[in-house]
């Protein structure tokens, strides 16, 4: 790493100001010369100079130069990317007057790439993670982007609506990646320095190339697999013996998680830095997401709460008063119809503040919906019961409907099943049978339609006709 006289601390580049060889994927060497304009009264020209275009140019000309640009040449595949990453500088108003008073520079750590994004980010996104020909800021040997944190650890949990309803307190064993107690994190014996890595020359990364259409070729940088990136590898004597040089061992810890009353399906419980550590950087967290089991009785919405209960005949006509229900919490919930009232089937009851507890504030419930479905009696109570003293207790049959339709048919009575009908792929209404649906007819689904003309409306606005495959 060079810096470069009259560049601010932060900004450095891999390259050397002097001459530079590198070789390429053909074998051939190619002479490279790069000059860095210092900030002593000299403008900054170097995106400019990639792109080949005036610092007064417009937006326009900025992207007509960059389109010209064609990396079709396997040779010029790295320096496409370095115009790319100037063109998405140039192409931005505010980065590219960033850059204008401040050079790369202000584009450093801290400062607004496109759309406020860090430079060094901004770079990673044409490297696959790495910085361009400028490495802003660093990022370590690997030249990927800067992480702030270890990774975070999605976990997730299941719970019962009695655990949402109530609260619950778990307490579970967990394995997790701390540092080397005896190495402290460099994996080393003793004073031992890791070597540079012979594969990559100590840069962490590789260039591979790939062929991504005819005549077309892509550059992109990957971690190296010599050294995982780090630049430099420890022999095998000069390992940590506790570790065996992976920084890290194993450990394994208890952890605690608080379910709260009335937490929604899917919230996340995080334990902050409780997840794998990594030299130099802070723990992660593990993050425990929520999953509500199916319940046999109700089913929530928000802080509500559904069920359904099943009355018998006697009580659908006379009233009732009795226990209707066990709560999520173990409570026996009575309630009395009131005098006089006939209940119909689907009925519904509302009783307030029995529903959900409301998260952050348990005192404050939703309210419990109850379904009243009417059992009707079996064919045993039929037959023990006087069934002309029956009739007369019952409102009487309807008649016949009048005037009678001029044919009558005789059909046969046969029990069905209406799940049969809603299963089909349209509604069971009165245009039942009107459905356009390929399935009605027999095998098919939408797919099979087709419009040969493309048109998706016609002139009057109106939705043309579809033509459909012969059946």
């Amino acid at each position: 790493m060079y810096k470069y006289e009259g560049i601010s601390a932060r900004t450095r580049t891999y390259r050397e100001r002097k001459d530079h060889k590198h070789e390429d994927t053909s074998g051939m060497l190619e002479e490279v010369r790069f000059e860095c304009s210092s900030f002593l009264g000299e403008p900054n020209t170097e995106l400019y100079d990639l792109l080949g275009v005036p610092p007064s140019a417009s937006e326009d000309d900025i992207k007509k130069a960059y389109r010209k640009k064609n990396p079709n040449d396997p040779q010029a595949a790295q320096k496409f990317q370095e115009m790319a990453a100037a063109y998405e500088i140039l192409s931005d108003p505010e980065s590219r007057s960033l850059y204008d008073e401040s050079g790369m520079a202000g584009l450093g750590p801290g400062s607004g790439g496109p759309g406020g994004m860090d430079a060094a980010d901004l770079f990673a996104q044409f490297f696959g993670g790495g910085a361009t020909f400028f490495d802003i800021g660093g990022g370590g040997p690997g030249g990927g982007a800067r992480r702030h944190k270890g990774q975070d650890t999605e976990v997730p949990y299941d719970v019962t609506l009695e655990d949402l309803y109530n609260g619950k307190s778990v307490r579970m064993n967990m394995e997790r990646e701390i540092i080397c107690s005896t190495c402290q994190g460099s994996g080393a014996r003793g004073n031992m320095k890791p070597k540079e890595c012979v594969h990559c020359e100590g840069k962490g990364w590789t260039f591979i190339q790939t062929q991504i259409a005819a005549s077309r070729y892509g550059t992109a940088r990957t971690k190296c697999t010599e050294c995982n990136g780090q630049g430099s590898k420890l022999k095998e004597k000069d390992r940590c013996k506790k570790c065996k040089g992976e920084k890290t061992v194993e450990e394994k810890t208890r952890q605690e998680i608080f379910i709260e009353k009335g937490m929604p399906d899917g919230h996340r419980i995080v334990l902050a830095g409780a997840g794998d550590q990594q030299p130099g950087i802070p723990a992660g967290d593990v993050i425990f997401k929520l999953k509500t089991a199916h319940h046999e009785s109700f089913e929530r919405s928000g802080s509500n709460l559904l069920t359904n209960v099943k009355i018998t005949l006697s009580e659908a006509l006379l009233g009732f008063s009795r226990i209707l229900i066990k709560h999520l919490d173990g409570r026996g919930i009575r309630v009395s119809s009131p005098p006089g009232r006939i209940i119909r089937p689907g009925d519904s009851i509302k009783l307030r503040g029995e529903g959900m507890p409301t998260h952050k504030h348990p005192d404050q419930k939703g309210d419990l919906f109850i379904v009243l479905d009417i059992e009707m009696p079996d064919a045993q109570w039929l037959q023990s019961v006087n069934k002309p003293a029956l009739e007369r207790l019952l409102p009487s049959k309807k008649p016949d409907m009048d005037p009678m339709p001029e044919i009558v048919d005789e059909v046969p009575y046969e029990e069905g099943d209406i799940v049969d009908v809603r299963a089909r792929s349209f509604p069971a209404g009165s245009d039942f049978f009107d459905q356009g649906f390929a399935s009605q007819f027999g095998e098919g689904d939408e797919d099979d339609w087709e419009d040969e003309d493309g048109d998706d409306y016609d002139d009057d606005n109106m939705g043309s006709e579809p033509e459909c495959r012969p059946q």
